[in-house]
């Protein structure tokens, strides 16, 4: 949802602009200020043009009839039936939405004369344009990208946020594919370029570095300016090829290796913050920022290099990099006191990253009551009343419950805000009285500007835990989620495994994301797993594959469905049903077709299909079988035996009943080995959550847990001497110990004692030594430079979950489920 204030776009200027065809079944003269593409999104209805974006898993006109209920009139389709047009809506047809939109956003940039930074590259694009926004923003009103809004949708939306005031727009543009990037120029048309770097993202869908340079440079095609870095060789070839000419941009580099307009010279590391010197026009200048990481030194000379072409006077140039904040990537949510949840976002507050975070908030489910902990939204360029206004509907269009505004600004407009609500002038007044503010089963979001200092506030809202957390990165999630479902076809339904703490990930977190992206089906182990689902707001339909007769009275009063395996179960559950009246009780029939762990075998369809019959009370939801090797080649002839018994046999029970019930067999690895056989459903488990039964299947997917621990001491021990219990940990020679503070109570396996397992530290692998004990592990650091305090992964992205499966001998479920309750989860959305 991104909005704008012009007057000038109703829904029949648009139509011409568009060049659509309008058809009107509603009020014409309505200002289009929001452009809608996410349904879940919507803030003023009345006022929102919805684009009906077809993907290759989802069709946005299918939420079409839902959105008028919600006072939406305005949409642009590609398809427009008689059923929708009988709705009190105005519909745009077009032959792509997608495009609608872009060229929308290309006509809407096309009235606005200020100078617009465009950025491209594989890495460093948002760091680059949110550090140019700190360093700009006093001097001028800026527009900017929201959070990472890149892509052939985002950078659309970004640009329709331009407005009359604003003096400098800062637009960033990612692709992953050949022929995208002439496409976002004609939306964003920068006149002034950065490229900031070339790495290997989407290498696999270009021929060559070169043509993925090349196609990013497209971007620049109209700038007057151009900076970037001599260093990277590919691109600085592409472009003394293509653009470096007479009449072409006028190019600004800097390197560290060769003659540049800005040569960088030292760069000097100190405790948490470093110095850069560089020479400009003969000139000696430096630069402190506080930062040391090498891809923090490399953004700041792209921002360093932008101001030198504003002519930004080198004083104020240093003063303001020394006092850069860090940005906030990723919007993180924890346990909180008195159980709640936190949602972190306390690096800054804009109205941009406001709504992203409200979105977020808004996606929680776990807790009724909503509540939003925001600071003064500094150098807007708005007027107080008018930006605060914004803000208060912005809260109440997202269903927030309760606000604590801090700062002086805020708290001026207060009266402005219909809910209940705190105001304090600073946080120490705000952290004076805390205590009787009454924090209890809710979802806070703390959004506030760097100065406030609100991680005093995020310190004191955590539940306090340990220093070793499991990090749940939730795009990864959807990416596999989308992963899979790529390999569906449109018809096809998917249920996710969210058993075991959905692998030890934690259950309600991640049902709750899958529920937001429209998953079919959830499955749990036991009751007690669903009912806490229900009660945390999850609606969507939930099989229960180990019930339990005892607990039938929580499975209809929870709406639970459960897997059906044989005739006692079913004879009992029939029995309840004598006492139960309502609708149908949903079940799940359960055949065996070669596991031979549960389920009704041929020989006891007859009898199934009678008795059935005779439970009026009963409806069949689903017939399914367990596939016992679908990841192995090796079995694939038995994998296809299963498959054939299973048709066979789920057609006895489908053929009895007058009614449509779903058949489904695959599982995450079946779905890409077996992919003939998805029927209606396909149940998507360990994949899900970034583990593939194959290297190729593996490269498609993203690990989505990373557990990290800290260094709690280093010890110096001299050859001869034992670490640990049991003195198994003999040193055969002088040696530097880190002792981490995780254990076998946290999940580590005591099988990976004396140098069986390894843990990650500073881009090295550190072995085990000695037992692993209850709460600590000791790890050898002799070769690697570590200090007290330091990170250090026992797995994730660099050292995936399936190497400690391979060290322990067993399977990645079994890692990921042991992990202990203990363990706080960290649940991040970038």
């Amino acid at each position: 949802m991104v909005p704008n204030s012009d007057s000038g776009y109703t829904i029949s200027r648009i139509s011409e602009i568009i060049s659509g065809s309008l058809t009107l079944n509603a009020p014409e003269y309505i200002s289009i200020q929001e452009l809608l593409t996410d349904s879940r999104k919507i803030i003023h209805a009345d006022s929102s043009l919805f684009f009906a974006i077809k993907g290759n898993r989802h069709d946005g006109h299918r939420f079409i009839p839902d959105l008028v209920k919600q006072g939406v009139r305005n949409f642009i389709v590609n398809d427009l039936p008689a059923e929708l047009k009988k709705l009190e809506a105005n519909f745009i047809l077009v032959d792509d939405p997608l495009a609608a939109l872009q060229s929308l956003s290309a006509y809407h940039r096309s009235r606005f004369h200020i100078p617009v930074i465009g950025i491209t590259g594989s890495n460093g694009k948002t760091i680059v344009k949110e550090w140019l926004y700190q360093l700009l923003r006093p001097d001028h009103n800026i527009v900017r990208s929201p959070k990472s809004f890149n892509s052939q949708v985002g950078v659309p939306l970004s640009v329709w946020l331009m407005k009359e005031e604003n003096q400098l727009a800062i637009i960033e543009a990612g692709i992953s594919m050949p022929d995208e990037m002439q496409k976002l120029e004609r939306i964003i048309h920068p006149t002034i370029g950065i490229f900031t770097n070339i790495g290997s993202a989407h290498d696999e869908n270009f021929e060559s570095t070169e043509q993925k340079v090349l196609e990013k440079l497209k971007l620049f095609s109209g700038v007057k300016s151009l900076i970037y870095c001599k260093d990277y060789s590919d691109i600085h070839e592409s472009i003394q090829k293509i653009l470096a000419h007479e009449g072409g941009p006028e190019i600004f580099t800097w390197s560290r290796k060769s003659k540049a307009d800005l040569q960088i010279g030292r760069v000097t590391r100190n405790e948490g913050e470093c110095e850069i010197q560089g020479v400009y026009k003969n000139s000696f200048q430096s630069i402190t920022i506080p930062f040391t990481d090498d891809a923090s030194v490399e953004n700041a000379i792209n921002c360093w290099a932008l101001l030198l072409t504003l002519e930004m006077d080198p004083g104020q140039i240093k003063e303001r990099m020394q006092f850069l904040s860090p940005v906030a990537m990723r919007l993180e949510m924890k346990t909180g006191i008195n159980n709640s949840s936190v949602i972190n976002d306390s690096y800054n507050s804009d109205i941009g990253s406001l709504r992203v975070a409200l979105d977020f908030l808004n996606q929680q489910k776990q807790h009724k009551t909503r509540t939003i902990i925001l600071s003064d939204i500094l150098q807007s360029g708005k007027n107080e009343e008018v930006l605060y206004k914004e803000v208060a509907n912005l809260l109440k269009a997202k269903g927030v419950d309760r606000m604590i505004g801090i700062g002086g600004a805020i708290s001026r407009q207060q009266n402005l805000f219909d809910l209940p609500k705190s105001f304090y002038q600073d946080t120490d007044e705000f952290l004076k009285d805390f205590p009787q503010l009454g924090f209890r089963d809710e979802t806070i979001l703390i959004k506030g500007a760097r100065p406030f200092g609100f991680e005093k506030i995020s310190k004191l809202l955590q539940q306090k835990a340990h220093e070793t957390i499991l990090e749940i990165n939730l795009n990864a999630l959807v990416h596999n989620l989308n992963f899979y479902r790529s390999r569906l076809k449109p018809s096809t339904k998917m249920m996710a495994m969210v058993k075991a703490a959905s692998y030890g990930s934690g259950s309600f977190e991640i049902a709750n994301i899958l529920q937001f992206h429209h998953v079919d089906y959830l499955a749990v182990a036991y009751t007690d797993e669903g009912v806490e689902l229900r009660k945390a707001g999850i609606t969507v339909p939930i099989m229960v594959m180990n019930p339990e007769v005892q607990s039938f009275e929580s499975m209809v009063n929870h709406r639970l469905e459960p897997e059906i395996y044989n005739l006692r179960l079913l004879n009992q559950i029939g029995d309840e049903l004598k006492k139960y009246e309502g609708e149908p009780f949903r079940i799940h029939i359960k055949l065996d077709t070669g596991m031979h762990r549960l389920g009704f075998e041929e020989n006891d369809l007859n009898q199934l299909v009678v008795r059935l019959k005779n439970l009026r009370q009963v409806r069949i939801e689903s017939v399914f079988s367990h596939l016992a090797a679908s990841d192995s080649a090796e079995h694939d002839g038995f994998t296809r035996l299963q498959l054939e018994k299973f048709q066979k046999m789920s057609e006895v029970i489908c053929r009895a009943f007058d009614y449509p019930i779903l058949k489904h067999i695959l599982n995450s690895s079946g779905i890409l080995r077996f992919s003939e056989a998805q029927m209606d459903m396909v149940r998507l488990g360990i994949g899900l959550y970034g583990v593939a039964a194959t290297p190729q299947e593996q490269q498609h997917l993203m690990q989505v847990a990373t557990l990290r621990t800290t260094i709690s001491q280093i010890k110096h021990v001299s050859s001869n001497e034992t670490i640990g219990y049991s003195r198994v940990g003999k040193l055969k020679r002088d040696t530097v110990i880190a002792t981490v503070a995780i254990g076998y109570a946290d999940g580590v396996n005591r099988k990976l004692s004396n140098g069986v397992g390894k843990m990650w530290l500073n881009g090295k692998l550190a072995p085990i030594v000695g037992n692993v004990c209850m709460d600590m592990t000791m790890l050898d650091v002799t070769d690697i430079p570590a200090r007290e305090g330091d990170e250090v992964i026992v797995f994730g992205p660099e050292l995936p979950v399936t190497e400690i499966a391979n060290q322990l001998g067993t399977i990645p479920y079994e890692v990921l489920a042991n992990i202990s309750q203990r363990v706080k989860r960290v649940y991040f959305q970038e």
